[in-house]
């Protein structure tokens, strides 16, 4: 039986789900997790399930805001036993953890890394910051001008011709100079042949082959220097570089609605087939709105009027004490 953990945090859709069968799976916000998830109250490595049998045991690992089976705040190093159905939440993050008969999910690290950068671009998304790759022109005579890569899999041409995705007026730029795709969490160069060649950091792109643009590496087309931002993976990174951010003792978090009352988790999804593709969750990096705090209310004077009639009569008592002879 495998264990597949869906996140159940915030208005999903399609909630993300991944099915692992290995004695161990690590929750957390870390790069290395198995089921990375992008929230501040999430620590770098904040719970594991492990296999012991036919079970499923989830254990906290000394997190800062704990681990809770539903309302169950578990002791830090002390197993619990997993069943199917279960709700668990990670700091912020709820999570669903289903033991079924299914096949693990293939390439399960590229298929966690995708769910995180997912969910931080929807969280940009919804915080109206920009959100999608963007390829910008460094320095030459366009300077300043942006091609942004918004479809996966889709090749964007860049050239000096017309009808191509991101048309430069730099002379020594071919008509059609090289071909851009965007695949997963990589950024695909290829040359098309043209006349003067391209670079990457001063290496020659081949012809017969895309090549990985590097991070922070310059593309160069003729006298136009081009560089890829990606403010999405920016973000996932300092998301996992950050310390932990300690929740507020009052703080809310709903637990989510039942299986019954949600649609079923999306199949996993292949490297090729990114979560921003899908209908977008709802960011958990964000903290949920705290419980509100109710107004005045008539109870309240009530309350207030018996107090301070009490407090009357105690204070009566005690003069009449003092004054007896």
């Amino acid at each position: 039986m495998a264990l597949t953990i869906v996140i159940r945090s915030g208005e999903l859709t399609q909630p993300p789900a991944i099915s692992f069968d290995t004695p161990r799976v690590v929750v957390g916000r870390g790069e290395g997790c198995d089921v990375r998830l992008p929230d501040l109250s999430v620590s770098h490595r904040h719970a594991t399930f492990r296999q012991r049998g036919a079970d499923y045991l989830v254990v906290d690992e000394g997190s800062t805001n704990g681990t809770f089976v539903a309302s169950v705040r578990l002791p830090p190093q002390t197993p619990r036993v997993v069943r199917s159905g279960d709700v668990i939440r990670v700091g912020r993050i709820w999570l669903e953890a289903r033991i079924e008969p299914v096949a693990p999910t293939q390439q399960s690290t590229l298929v966690t890394r995708e769910i995180a950068l997912g969910l931080v671009a929807d969280a940009l998304a919804a915080d109206g910051e920009p959100a999608t790759v963007r390829v910008r022109v460094r320095s030459g005579p366009d300077t300043g001008q942006e091609l942004e890569l918004a479809a996966f899999d889709r090749p964007y041409v860049i050239g000096r011709g017309r009808g191509v995705a991101f048309r430069l007026s730099d002379e020594d730029v071919s008509r059609r100079h090289v071909e851009i795709t965007r695949r997963g969490d990589r950024i695909l160069v290829k040359d098309l042949g043209s006349k003067n060649g391209a670079t990457l950091d001063g290496d020659r792109i081949p012809e017969d082959r895309p090549v990985t643009w590097r991070k922070g590496a310059t593309l160069a087309l003729g006298n136009t220097e081009l560089a890829a931002e990606d403010p999405v993976l920016a973000a996932l990174g300092e998301l996992e570089r950050a310390a932990d951010e300690r929740m507020l003792e009052d703080e809310s978090v709903e637990p989510p609605p039942t299986t019954a009352d949600t649609a079923p988790a999306a199949a996993p999804r292949s490297p090729a087939e990114p979560i921003a593709n899908a209908t977008p969750p709802r960011p958990p990096r964000r903290a949920p709105a705290l419980a509100r705090r109710r107004g005045w209310q008539w109870s309240d004077t009530i309350v207030s009027l018996v107090a301070l009639a009490v407090l009357g009569v105690s204070l009566a008592g005690l003069y009449w004490l003092l004054t007896l002879d």
